[in-house]
Order: structure tokens, then sequence, then C-alpha cells
């Protein structure tokens, strides 16, 4: 199969010709989504047996708190610490909030801008312009609430090894008014990449030249491996141990996609002065979470053992799917030279990079056919890829034999896309 970029015109334009007519085929072959990286019913399954726990177990904890009543705001103590052997933290340094992390943070962010933060002179949103740096491509909705609290992003590129850290360096440690940056450490959203013990290692060693800079480190996939070799991140708070920093370190994490999506158990880990500080603003805004859905999730696991075995199901379900993605694209588009993508060891997503100017022409084809993706732009801030030529394709939702015929659908728009460009030059 000869590559189009080695194309002459007529070629290119025979090309283009068949491409369209496998199009016009299959399109219309029935509707299919992919926008966005849920679990499907048969993940989800796997998880019903926690709502069968009697009642009578769900009314006290270890401690003997009554679940069913107001306080321990920080949550009961065998979640904290069920998380807390997850994270690799003590239960002390964990915080247990409702049923969404995306909540914690656009909390955090929010606090951050009305509060202020440990060891902070005054509110973020007294100090006028405020920047987040955004690692690209990132995840939509971290740029959503920058958006919506009109903070200014600035892209910072990534590779292999995680963001540009020279960048980050330049930027945090120069400009006062740059106060976050937005992190997806391990199978990154949407690139599925794992930084590396050196990219956490210059996180630790940064010096902000704001007094309260936040990394926020969402761990959305730490144990979301589907792989038989599973990444290694490096322990961000042992790295900030070391290097004097764990006060500027927010993680977060939940069980949308290991239990009930908007149904699980989210948390925060800071150090203990961060933890202190942000309960006691929390306690002016709720008295307690919801402590039996807490009771329910480690009475179902039991141990952050008995979360890694459940997520061992989870991979059976998403393995076959990645490879059914990552087979279409080195048959259909590796050989024809249009598109690169990382091989994820875990996480959510497939990251497609095409031809400068082909995104968006291709996510309209798909969408024409019956085939809804994410929109183009949608892992850049503000929705603008620089070059228009990254998509985000999450395969978990479909069953494999629905996402046989989205990544045919798929990798023929991306042909056709490809196609136009090289013939306009």
């Amino acid at each position: 199969m000869k590559s189009y970029l080695e194309m002459t015109k007529t070629e290119l334009t025979e090309e283009l010709a068949v491409a369209t007519a496998l199009y016009d085929r299959i399109k219309g072959t029935g509707k299919m989504d992919m926008s966005r990286g849920k679990p499907n019913a048969d993940q989800i399954n796997i998880s019903m047996g926690m709502l069968e726990i009697p009642a009578k177990e769900l009314v006290n904890a270890a401690d003997g708190t009554d679940v069913r009543n107001y306080g321990v705001l920080a949550g009961i103590p065998e979640c904290r610490q069920l998380f807390a052997d997850l994270l690799g933290v003590s239960a002390g340094n964990i915080f247990v909030g409702g049923q969404s992390s995306l909540n914690l943070m656009y909390d955090a962010v929010s606090k951050a801008l009305l509060l202020g933060v440990y060891g902070g002179a005054k509110p973020w949103g007294q100090q006028g312009a405020l920047k987040f740096l955004c690692p690209i491509p990132g995840y939509d909705r971290h740029f959503a609430i920058c958006k919506e609290f009109g903070i200014e992003m600035i892209n910072i590129p990534m590779d292999e090894n995680g963001p540009d850290m020279t960048l980050v360096k330049q930027y945090v440690e120069s400009d006062p008014q740059v106060k976050g940056i937005w992190c997806v450490p391990k199978y990154s959203n949407p690139s599925g990449i794992t930084y590396s013990d050196e990219t956490v290692r210059a996180f630790a060693a940064l010096k902000p030249a704001a007094d309260d800079f936040r990394i926020f480190w969402d761990n959305a996939y730490i144990v979301h491996g589907f792989s038989e070799e599973d990444d290694d991140l490096l322990n961000i708070f042992d790295a900030c141990r070391e290097a004097g920093s764990e006060d500027m370190v927010y993680e977060f994490a939940s069980t949308s996609k290991i239990t009930f999506p908007g149904g699980g158990v989210a948390v925060m880990a800071a150090s203990e002065n961060n933890i202190q500080f942000l309960l006691k603003q929390l306690g002016i805004q709720t008295i307690s979470y919801d402590k039996i859905n807490q009771l329910r999730h480690v009475k179902f696991f039991g141990d952050a053992n008995g979360v890694r075995e459940h997520m061992k199901r989870h991979a059976a379900f998403m393995r076959p799917k990645f490879d059914c993605v990552l087979k279409y694209l080195e048959a259909e588009i590796a050989p024809r030279g249009i598109g690169s993508w990382p091989k994820p060891k875990g996480g959510y997503f497939v990251a497609f990079e095409g031809l400068s100017g082909t995104a968006i022409r291709c996510v309209s084809l798909c969408k024409e056919a019956g085939l809804t993706l994410t929109g183009a732009g949608a892992p850049f801030p503000y929705g603008k890829d620089p070059k228009d030529s990254t998509i985000r394709i999450a395969p978990s939702y479909p069953s494999v034999p629905n996402l046989e015929r989205a990544m045919e659908l798929f990798c023929v728009a991306a042909r056709i896309a490809a196609l136009e460009v090289l013939l306009a030059k």
C-alpha cells in the first residue's frame, strides 16, 4: 500500500474516488456514540453486587460511627484508608467528598478564588488576571473550569514523558499570576501516556513565583491499566516530600469508572496543612457527605487489593476494544502515512494525530454518517486545536461489533479528509 504522501495528484484523485465510494457504501448503517469515555453496561454490571449488601451492614463504620447520620466531614476512617492505600499516602492526607472528582476540582478552584489557599497571602480572585497551564492535548472539562472563571489558559506541549517541564518551570517560576496547572499523570486524557519519573520530580522541584500555586493532579486512571504490563507512576507526594513541597499538590481520584459513574466515591489527597485548611472551609458548606455510600464501597471491595482485582475484570472488557481501534489504525492509516497515535496500556482514550487541517473535516464526515465523536477541538483550551489535527477516540462504550463498524467509518473519513488536504496543496 502506497503512502498518500508519495502519491501524485492523479493518484490522490483516484484514491479519493475510491475512499468516497466506500464512505457512501458504509454510512448510515446505524447511529453510534463515541463522544465520551463512558463505561458500557457490561462494565457497570460487575459492580451491581454492591447494591445487594444488606441494609443492616450499612449502619455503623468500623469506629462505631452511625453512617446514616450527620458528621465525619472528612469521610469514614476505613474509606479514607482504602483510598490512602491506592494513592500511596496516609489516611490523614485524604478527604472523601461526594460522587464526583470533577466537582471537587471545580470546588477547589472556586474556593481558591473566593477564599484563598493555605499559605497564600490573599484569595486568587483579588489578584487580577490569573493564568493556568494546560498540557495539550488534555481534558476538556478541566479547560471548561478555567473558562467558566475567566482564567487565561496557556498551552503546554506534551511528549511521551509528559508536559514540557522546561516551559512549565519557565512560566511557574517567573510569573506570580500563574496559579495552577492541570495534570492527568497516568494514562493521560486523551494521549494515554504516563508521566516519567523525571517529569514527576521536576514538578515536585518547582519553586513558584506565586505563594499560592497549585498542581491539580487528576489521577483519574490510577488503577485503569488493561495490559499485562501496567505503567508505573512515581508518587507525587513522595517526590514532594523529598523536595519539601507537599503543600503544592492537590490530587484527585474517584470510583466513577470503577463502580457507578455519578454514583461512586470521590476523594482529594493533599498535605495535612491543605486538608485542614480545606475542611474548615467545607465545614461551612456542608455537614457531611454520603457516608452510607462510602461504607458500601468499603464493604464491596474490602481493601485496595479488592479494587485492583475488580479492575482486572474491567480490563477484560477494555483490552479487546483498544485492540480493535489499534488494529484498524495500523491496517488502514499507518501504511498510508496520514496519522500517528500512542499505544496506551490503560485509560480510556486513543489520541489520533492526523494531518494538519483534517480533524474538523474527519469528525464532520463521521457525524454525517452516524458516528458521533468528541468535538475536534475539545482536547485544547478554548476548543482551538492549533493544527486542527487531533481527535480523541473513546472506544469504551460501544460493543466490539459496533466498534468495528465505527472504526471502519473513522478510517475512511480520515482518509478522505487527508486526501482533500493533500489535493488542495
